[in-house]
């Protein structure tokens, strides 16, 4: 019973999102962007990017080029429990 209510789970799309980092400006210096400006992370670029499942953080990593795009690769997981056979691989 169990297994079937994961297969029904298994294909929903979910939202992910990569938080490379965070700053906090002003009101008058968020008026004053214009293209070409850089807003300065407090982040470096050393550090590991946060992963989020709709909104909930679930792993760190590293971002990587994957052909003209970026991606991310995961080098720690967090508060995730591991499923057998769920999620193993590659997402197509």
């Amino acid at each position: 019973m169990e297994d079937k209510t994961l297969d029904l789970v298994l294909d929903v799309k979910v939202k992910v999102t990569v938080q490379l980092g965070s700053c906090q400006l002003s009101m008058r210096e968020v008026l004053a962007l214009s293209p070409g400006a850089v807003v300065q992370l407090t982040q470096r670029a050393i550090d590991p990017v946060g992963l989020y499942v709709n909104g909930k953080l679930i792993a760190f990593g590293e971002v990587v080029v994957v052909e003209e795009n970026f991606g991310i690769k995961i080098t720690e997981l967090v508060g995730l429990a591991p499923v057998e056979a769920a999620g193993q691989g590659t997402p197509a």
